[in-house]
């Protein structure tokens, strides 16, 4: 029989009180974001509402809780991969928080091995210990699983593009993985002034940058990462570029600046579809839709675009869709669009 799809969301600290059962009825897992690394430890003392795990747990007992841990510009992850004492130290942290609260799992957001963009330390050995840490964690979790007669999960959000396969072993890493999550958002927007789409499903013709989430899914396969383990990142927000030509509805054209978070989709639905000057057009080649009002072009997922990627993930045998952010659709739609391609019916 053939898994069903994962629908994953990420949740941060602040939204879990504000999640709805009926929501959560639709997940299959959530990540809560975030813990940080400190001193080769994963640190949860900043987090204020974790006690609502408890009653999620009990209302939904199916539904997996992660602890995400990382995020851009959350640094600590390179000091403590680079020694076997640092590795273990972070385990054992991951081991103490699970006892402490109802996780069933680690979620690893280090964006990004080997890179140090987001201003955090970074070093060409990231690559090897990363996956040297991911073997520590995945060890300690399985030990603690033995004990309490279950499997605790350790997963991934994995940056889209070349540059990341370039700086991990995905080969290797993904043996200790129960999935990895590839972050197909944010493929364009705040290093690009060219328009252009930020979670596209393909890359259109005409455009100068090749990634969409279609082409990060065959980087890596070819990488080592088994089909059944990827999970494909959907987009609760948007990217917007001021200052662009009135060519082309606005579509790969040289804006005033790089493109900036956008709206999200609540203020879209609510602002900006259709309203304000704001025309929406879609894009048959990327299946994806974009807004144009004359000098702001606008990147995003809708309904539609979510859709198409039901439809990938179950066509080409995928392990799910993830999301971020659980609070940016204040509407409900996005999620709702994801079950009804996901899970309706089972």
């Amino acid at each position: 029989m053939t898994p069903q799809p994962y629908i994953v969301g990420y949740v941060v600290d602040s939204q879990l009180p504000r999640t709805t059962r009926e929501d959560l009825a639709k997940l299959t897992h959530v990540n809560v974001a975030f813990g940080h690394v400190r001193e080769d430890e994963i640190h949860i003392g900043h987090l204020k509402h974790l006690g609502c795990l408890a009653d999620i747990k009990r209302d939904h007992p199916g539904l997996r809780v992660l602890l995400s841990v990382g995020g851009w510009g959350a640094g600590g992850f390179s000091e403590a991969a680079s020694t076997e004492a640092g590795r273990a130290s972070m385990a054992a942290s991951a081991i103490r928080v699970l006892a402490e609260f109802p996780f069933d799992g680690i979620d690893l957001d280090w964006e990004y091995p080997c890179y140090g963009e987001a201003d955090i330390a970074s070093s060409p050995d990231d690559k090897a210990n990363f996956t040297l840490l991911l073997q520590a964690i995945r060890e300690a979790l399985d030990a603690k699983g033995a004990q309490d007669g279950r499997r605790y999960l350790l997963t991934i959000a994995a940056g889209a593009d070349q540059y990341y396969v370039d700086g991990t072993e995905m080969d290797r890493a993904q043996r200790y993985l129960d999935y990895v999550q590839l972050m197909t958002y944010d493929m364009r927007g705040g290093f690009q002034i060219l328009t252009g789409h930020h979670t596209n499903l393909y890359t259109p013709p005409g455009d100068l940058f090749r990634i969409s989430a279609d082409a990060s899914v065959k980087l890596f396969l070819a990488a080592g990462v088994p089909r059944e383990k990827l999970v494909m990142g959907v987009a609760f927000y948007s990217r917007m570029w001021n200052g662009v030509p009135e060519r082309n509805r606005g579509l790969h054209q040289m804006a005033a600046g790089t493109g900036g978070y956008g709206p999200d989709f609540t203020e879209l639905a609510s602002d900006y579809i259709g309203k304000n000057g704001y025309v929406r057009h879609w894009d048959e080649e990327a299946r994806a839709p974009y807004l144009f009002n004359g000098s702001s072009f606008i990147s995003y997922d809708d309904e539609e675009s979510v859709g198409h990627k039901c439809d990938y993930v179950k066509t080409n045998g995928l392990a799910g869709l993830m999301f971020w952010e659980y609070g940016l659709d204040q509407t409900h739609r996005l999620l709702d669009a994801m079950h009804r391609g996901l899970r309706s019916g089972v």
